[in-house]
């Protein structure tokens, strides 16, 4: 098996999770929050997305698809394209939801990966400089702590049921 479709197959893992948490929820149960300041099944999963595409554009140089769509709007979100979730109010919180194109976009970025793409720095602010390949390995784990807190929060949603 290839580097890349290693990261292919990881990322459609994430992409294959937030679709089991999310399929049949309704627009209420994507806002349900165990209490009115926790994060709901919906920001969760917006989120992991939006830092994924945050990230994954910071490495090819490519606009995010926040920036690029019209995904902000549909909330009254401004493109900002540093917005990833911290600092949302409450309400914020219950209203964001994830977008597929994300998904889309990194897979032909790593329909493009290369043993040097991999090495190469993207992000010399860290001490060792960050590689595209410990990057994307870093979104990966994320990707999955929030899906599993998204699933955690929709086992609370259906025993509540």
């Amino acid at each position: 098996m290839e580097t890349r479709e290693v990261l292919e197959d990881a990322f459609d893992r994430v992409q294959g999770g937030v679709h089991r948490i999310t399929d049949g929820l309704t627009p209420a149960n994507l806002a349900y929050r165990p209490d009115s300041d926790a994060n709901s099944i919906g920001w969760l999963i917006w989120h992991l997305t939006r830092v994924q595409d945050h990230h994954v554009s910071g490495i090819t140089g490519r606009p995010q698809v926040w920036v690029e769509s019209d995904w902000p709007a549909r909330f009254g979100l401004d493109p900002d394209p540093e917005n990833v979730g911290y600092g949302h109010s409450s309400d914020q919180v219950g209203e964001v939801r994830p977008d597929d194109e994300v998904h889309a976009r990194t897979l032909e970025y790593l329909a493009t990966i290369t043993p040097d793409e991999l090495d190469r720095i993207v992000d010399r602010r860290w001490d060792p400089p960050v590689t595209a390949g410990v990057r994307l390995v870093s979104i990966i784990g994320d990707d999955t702590q929030h899906m599993g807190q998204a699933a955690y929060v929709r086992g609370l949603l259906e025993r509540r049921e």
